[in-house]
């Protein structure tokens, strides 16, 4: 699978989401996208920080807790401050990391970061169609599958269609794993809120995509699996390091969740 074309008058998820993160690798088309967010719903950055902060959470919980020393990062966006390979090798030196894109800005950047790394790989590849991934023949030399290994989909399902049917290609993913594996995703969630509802309007307008779910289609994705405790809940509120407080509306709308095989 050939990565996707690049232009950088066309703004991009994953550089969009490093401007909002207060990353450098991203061209004015990104940041005017971004600027939307910051400008016309004040605290709504919280919800990428909220999740940036819980991934890292759930990668070194999957690590130390459970003891899986594999991760397939699904859509992994640009790299920034503590990486999922970063944290899991933390926790365990021997971790193995595969990061799946298409986007070549975050292809060079991810590849020239981990040139010297052979726990870690990136792969070109499209999740919507996981047997291309699950079949990738870098991916299998890196990752034994008859062995546990983590499923990390981070603000990514949000961004398939319905008509892409995200259950189903997680559920193909979660197929190929065996006992003892998890699956981490965090998404999008509505509320039948009109926070969300424009949220997903200015998502729509500039990216052709970014579906918010509610909890009962969230919760699909795990089906097979044994949620963690405290199951789907507000990125904030998921194993924090220290209370977060009262949440605002907009943390409310980004959750995420653990479920093991």
């Amino acid at each position: 699978m050939e990565p996707t074309s690049f232009d950088p008058e066309v703004p991009s998820i994953a550089r969009t989401y490093d401007y909002l993160l207060g990353g450098k690798d991203h061209f004015p088309a990104d940041r005017e996208i971004g600027e939307i967010f910051v400008q016309r719903f004040p605290g709504a950055v919280d919800i990428a920080l909220d999740n940036r902060a819980c991934l890292t959470r759930a990668v070194r919980y999957v690590a130390d807790e459970l003891g899986v020393d594999q991760f397939l990062d699904l859509g992994s966006g640009l790299p920034t401050a503590d990486n999922v390979h970063e944290v899991a090798q933390r926790a365990n030196p021997a971790a193995r990391v595969c990061y799946v894109d298409m986007d070549p800005v975050v292809l060079a950047h991810g590849r020239a970061l981990l040139q010297e790394d052979e726990q870690t790989l990136v792969i070109s590849a499209d999740i919507r169609e996981p047997r291309s991934v699950l079949d990738h023949q870098e991916l299998r030399a890196l990752l034994d599958f008859s062995r546990p290994v983590a499923i990390i989909a981070s603000a990514i399902l949000h961004h398939l269609t319905d008509d892409e049917d995200p259950v189903s290609v997680i559920g193909t993913f979660k197929e190929a794993l065996v006992e003892g594996s998890c699956l981490v995703v965090s998404h999008f969630r509505t509320l039948g809120d009109p926070d969300s509802t424009e949220l997903e309007a200015v998502l729509h307008e500039a990216f052709g995509r970014g579906d918010w779910r509610t909890d009962a289609q969230i919760a699909e994705y795990f089906e097979g699996t044994n949620l963690v405790e405290p199951g789907i809940v507000a990125c904030a509120r998921w194993h924090p390091d220290d209370d977060p407080g009262e949440l605002s509306d907009y943390q409310r709308l980004i959750v995420a969740g653990l479920g093991r095989k």
